[in-house]
């Protein structure tokens, strides 16, 4: 786990606050690791995504 200090507009604070209390979240820092997850897949090319990865070097022990 990394802990981090970090300064966010108050527009972004209350976007946590809301996602917090959406998804009944204990802490901003869950609702940072939701948005991260839902957004980061996006973000990252295929090619390069962890489970694409993993599963490209299933295909390859496989033949």
């Amino acid at each position: 786990m990394v802990y981090a200090v970090i300064n966010i507009s108050d527009y972004a604070n209350r976007i946590l606050k809301i996602i917090k209390a959406k998804y009944d979240l204990r802490d901003k820092s869950q609702a940072i690791d939701m948005m991260a997850e839902q957004y980061g897949g996006g973000i990252l090319e295929p090619e390069l995504r962890p489970e694409y990865v993993e599963k490209m070097r299933k295909v390859q022990k496989e033949t």
